[in-house]
């Protein structure tokens, strides 16, 4: 038997086990509901559709609907949550924030500080401060030290004595251990959380003028006093 245009659209819905068709192209329920009518007012009395499958259609359709419903609900949620993210991240204003950092910034008349994390003891350190170029300007000489964290100071002059311009400088530690063995040394920043901004879709910290990633955030604290 021939398949009318009618029987065509409904045998097109998904069948079960099947994944729903993307929104751009699925059934609406008005548009269903419609073909539905004049597919009932159109078929053969000698032929009438099958019972078993129509309503396994229907089931289907009711199916891929609730899966529309609850997926305008998680988009919805979705933006509660991002608005209550947003809202959390603010309060993050006026802290004290350690973050990872592979730059440091040299102001006029003042040193460079930053912070040096060792994962054990290393019999040896040394900081490398380089220009945007990549030309090392300043290394500096950190002796033994123990595992954890410590502050470290530049005074902002080349290995020479002069005094180098204002700006950021690539920052890394090369560390190792009493036998040799290279340690993975991390380099972070300290300072004040001044703002936050959103326009890169994830929200980041303003400190110092750069912008900070929550997941290079290390270490919260109150402002001191």
């Amino acid at each position: 038997m021939s398949t009318s245009p009618v029987t065509s659209a409904l045998g097109a819905l998904p069948q079960p086990g099947q994944a729903p068709a993307p929104a751009s192209s699925a059934l609406g329920k008005d548009a269903f509901l419609k073909l539905l009518t004049t597919q009932l007012q159109h078929q053969d009395p000698l032929s009438p559709m099958d019972s078993q499958a129509f309503v396994a259609q229907l089931a289907q359709f009711s199916s891929v609907e609730q899966l529309g419903a609850l997926g305008d609900k998680l988009d919805t949620l979705a933006v509660a949550q991002a608005s209550s993210n947003q809202l959390g991240t603010a309060a993050l204003v006026g802290k004290e924030v350690l973050f990872r950092a592979d730059r440091v910034r040299l102001d006029p008349g003042a040193p460079a500080r930053f912070e040096v994390t060792l994962p054990a003891d290393a019999g040896e350190a040394v900081a490398i401060l380089a220009d945007a170029s990549g030309r090392v300007v300043r290394t500096l000489p950190l002796g033994a030290r123990e595992a954890g964290t410590f502050p470290v100071s530049w005074d902002g002059r080349d290995a020479s004595g002069e005094p180098l311009p204002a700006g950021d400088y690539l920052l890394t530690v090369s560390a190792t251990r009493a036998d040799g063995t290279e340690l993975d040394a991390a380099t972070s920043l300290r300072g004040t959380v001044t703002g936050v901004t959103f326009e890169n879709q994830a929200p980041e910290l303003l400190v110092g003028g750069r912008h900070v990633k929550l997941s290079d955030v290390l270490q919260l604290a109150a402002p001191a006093a």
